[in-house]
């Protein structure tokens, strides 16, 4: 026999569809981590500079003479290069790829063009620590697009170490294993190349994530990331800086650089 239940009244009714309303409309106010957080590839140097570090520390000066340079990714798109060497720009980093699963597709356009105006041009990948191994992406940049040639108009991979932008700032390590997985990639990264790569990298993300390691200081180049006025503290062991990423916010392409040095101290470093 069936059984009847009495009906709500409409007040009732009326009363648990409010409830369910506001509790849909604060869902719609809360923040997305996953709407926050930006798709795998679209990471690029300096990424979370802007967001975590500003100034601070003890200005290092630099030599007198420095040279302009700008870095590029996949944002960038197909890049004015004429435009930009008539400006002074004599030297461009360009992404070739992330972890070991994305290629920048502008990579041809932005490698290439840089060379035929003139520039002396490198290659850099954004690491990602927490999905494969050093080596693993070492091969992986060196196989699309970060190898080496002594052509004079070549410089040596760059591995851009920074915040995470998909998650933990450290990617999940400790400070000791961050730095075994940085040593994993320089060292096959020469392996391949026969050159040290330059490493870029920011000196408060270096600190909370090394521990201010300065084993690499001896080898490997520092291209330090800093909008400021001044490079302020570097990281332990380096005296000084190869290279300073001073701005995001300049003309045609917003990521400017100096070189620490004249336009031959450029193409030193790309003869190795």
């Amino acid at each position: 026999m069936p059984v009847h239940r009495p009906r709500p009244s409409r007040g009732r009714r009326l009363a648990a569809l409010g409830s369910l309303l506001a509790a849909f409309s604060l869902l719609l106010t809360l923040p997305s981590a996953a709407a926050d957080t930006p798709p795998r590839g679209s990471a690029y140097l300096g990424m979370g500079v802007a967001d975590h570090d500003g100034e601070h520390g003890t200005p290092v000066p630099g030599d007198a003479t420095q040279t302009e340079g700008v870095d590029v990714s996949s944002h960038q798109g197909n890049v004015a290069w004429p435009t930009l060497w008539s400006s002074g720009v004599k030297w461009a980093y360009v992404k070739a790829t992330e972890g070991t699963y994305y290629t920048n597709p502008y990579f041809a356009q932005q490698y290439n063009g840089s060379y035929n105006v003139g520039m002396i041009r490198g290659a850099y990948h954004f690491a990602t620590p927490d999905t494969t191994s050093g080596a693993a992406q070492a091969d992986y940049f060196v196989d699309h697009g970060g190898g080496w040639s002594r052509d004079g108009k070549t410089l040596p991979g760059a591995l851009d170490i920074e915040w995470n932008p998909y998650g933990a700032s450290c990617y999940g390590k400790t400070q000791s294993q961050m730095v075994s997985w940085i040593r994993d990639f320089l060292t096959t990264y020469k392996a391949r190349t026969g050159r040290d790569a330059v490493i870029y990298t920011a000196t408060s993300w270096w600190t909370e994530c090394t521990g201010n390691y300065g084993g690499f200081a001896g080898a490997n180049p520092l291209w330090v990331a800093r909008y400021a006025s001044t490079v302020g503290t570097l990281p332990a062991g380096w005296p000084y800086y190869t290279m300073w990423q001073y701005t995001s916010s300049g003309p045609t392409v917003g990521d400017h650089d100096k070189f620490n040095g004249a336009l031959d101290r450029v193409v030193a470093l790309a003869n190795g």
